[in-house]
């Protein structure tokens, strides 16, 4: 009885293959099919089909819930399945041209988006280098206001060379009649320092 029930498995399966074989055979020769699916089949047989996809020269995938809806399909090499294709079937949803337009297309877009962004970030930091590194007036402004600011920003914008100290404070203010008076009181002051000198030298 044992022996009888094995013959007939065997031969299930040798038909299995023979019929699997055909099928492939007139798969690779249609130029109009890129994808052959079979219905639900347990493991055994999705290996027969799996290795006979393989003789000729076929790319194969399982898909779906062990033994509930596990099926296998097959595909020519020179049509491969994408990836966003293979996410799909694995996840049990469908799948056809006008889908594969759709992802295209929103994947573009998103790569278009993507450009966009990074060209106004760069136009951006550019802005951002082209700006002075130091803001004179915003370090005045908190210690004497707004407009003094300004004025004292102007300042020492002007005057760098001085240790950022405005050249006001560096210009000789007197009058040049006041220099002048100066000049002679040294003069006369160094006169007389000469004169007590020479005195005292005379009486030693």
């Amino acid at each position: 009885m044992l022996i009888k029930q094995q013959n007939k498995e065997k031969a299930r399966m040798i038909q299995f293959r023979n019929e699997t074989e055909k099928k492939v055979t007139s798969f690779v020769q249609d130029d109009h099919q890129t994808r052959l699916k079979f219905p639900t089949l347990n493991k055994v047989l999705r290996n027969i089909v799996h290795e006979i996809a393989e003789d000729a020269g076929m790319l194969a995938y399982s898909f779906g819930e062990e033994e509930v809806d596990r099926y296998i399909m097959i595909f020519k090499k020179d049509f491969p399945p994408s990836e966003d294709e293979l996410n799909a079937l694995r996840n049990g949803q469908e799948w056809n041209d006008d889908i594969a337009k759709r992802l295209s297309e929103q994947r573009e877009q998103v790569k278009i988006e993507e450009m966009l962004d990074e060209k106004k970030r760069m136009m951006l930091k550019r802005t951002n280098q082209d700006k002075p590194k130091y803001n004179y007036k915003e370090k005045f402004q908190h210690l004497v206001g707004l407009e003094a600011a300004e004025q004292a920003a102007r300042k020492t914008e002007t005057n760098k060379s001085y240790g950022f100290v405005p050249s006001e404070n560096k210009k000789d203010l007197r009058s040049i009649e006041q220099t002048l008076a100066d000049i002679r009181e040294k003069k006369r002051l160094k006169i007389e320092n000469d004169n007590s000198q020479s005195q005292s030298s005379k009486t030693n």
